[in-house]
């Protein structure tokens, strides 16, 4: 393993139930003015919403709504919040969802705390703010096909014999189908739900990456087609991944191998890619483009300017080009 440094501050209250534990520890803590932030309409279906306000009221805090967080959110979405943030003088943000309503909040929270536009900052200075209103999260849904996703692009990186990450990594991708499939039965399996927002939070807390290059060059396609589409981030990993695969699989085979056997039971790389694509099919996600529901149709031109922008990672198996990239999207259609 290469030299590194792990800090993990974040304070971490797991559980069903936990939520009203965790806020009445941790609200005391936080100012007057808090931000509740949060998606569409299903956080007032499920009852959270109400249970929320009620715990935020009990702590005498002034709440302030922020809705309407979209999947992929955009940069007008965040300057929305950081605006209403700045007029209401927000003291904590608590995000209330998933990935997206919670990378949305992080963003927020930096630049509402500065008068300087954080994308030229980052793009054009080279630097990014250190400093944001402080939040929280709770967290009602796991992405769980991303969370394969991080856990395969960690494990197909760089790394050394005898890796523990490695060995952690595909702990972590049997663990997330087997509760994939307990779900698939069984929808209301909260055992298995807790054990997938576990599994969420080890593939995506930094703990997988320390120590080794690793393997995001399918996150960076799916980003940059979600910067021209609306497609769910989850969802579109799902179709790109089995194609990528099929285009590396020579340059990993020892890796390939076991993955396919270890995650999937199977016996060579080859069946362990085709278990992957059967996986996906089985958990009814989409697996061609055209399934992505997406309100911008998906074409050939589309895909050529997701392959001519997209981040080119450097050290996955193999570094791809731009017409091998244009030509995996292709497949995917």
């Amino acid at each position: 393993m290469n030299k590194f440094t792990f800090t993990y501050p974040t304070k971490v209250y797991y559980g069903e139930g936990i939520a009203s534990e965790a806020l009445r520890q941790e609200l005391p803590k936080a100012g007057k003015t808090v931000m509740l932030a949060y998606g569409g309409g299903s956080l007032k279906k499920s009852g959270v919403y109400d249970e929320l306000k009620s715990l935020l009221a009990q702590a005498g805090k002034e709440v302030v709504d922020f809705s309407g967080i979209m999947p992929n959110p955009t940069y007008a979405k965040v300057q929305e919040g950081a605006k209403l943030a700045k007029e209401r003088h927000v003291d904590f943000i608590l995000a209330a969802g998933g990935g997206s309503v919670i990378d949305c909040c992080k963003v927020i929270s930096v630049q509402a705390m500065t008068e300087e536009d954080i994308w030229n900052m980052e793009y054009q200075s080279g630097k990014f703010p250190a400093a944001g209103i402080p939040m929280g999260a709770v967290v009602t849904a796991s992405g769980a096909f991303d969370t394969l996703s991080h856990a395969m692009e960690t494990y197909l990186g760089n790394s050394d014999a005898d890796n523990v990450s490695d060995d952690v990594a595909l702990a972590v991708m049997r663990n997330t189908v087997v509760n994939m499939r307990r779900l698939l039965e069984n929808i209301n399996d909260m055992q298995a739900r807790g054990n997938l927002m576990w599994d969420s939070a080890m593939a995506e807390n930094g703990i997988l990456k320390v120590g080794r290059l690793t393997d995001f060059q399918a996150h960076q396609i799916e980003h940059q087609l979600g910067a021209y589409t609306d497609c769910s981030h989850g969802q579109g990993l799902a179709v790109i991944h089995p194609v990528y695969y099929r285009h590396i699989l020579k340059d990993a085979p020892e890796k390939f191998a076991r993955f396919a056997k270890e995650v999937f039971e199977k016996d060579t790389a080859g069946e362990g890619v085709e278990a992957l694509a059967s996986f996906i099919k089985e958990c009814g996600l989409p697996t061609r483009m055209n399934q992505l529901k997406s309100k911008v149709e998906i074409t050939p031109d589309v895909l050529r300017q997701v392959a001519d922008t997209c981040n080119i990672i450097k050290c996955n198996p193999r570094e791809l080009n731009r017409e091998e990239i244009y030509e995996i999207l292709c497949e995917c259609l």
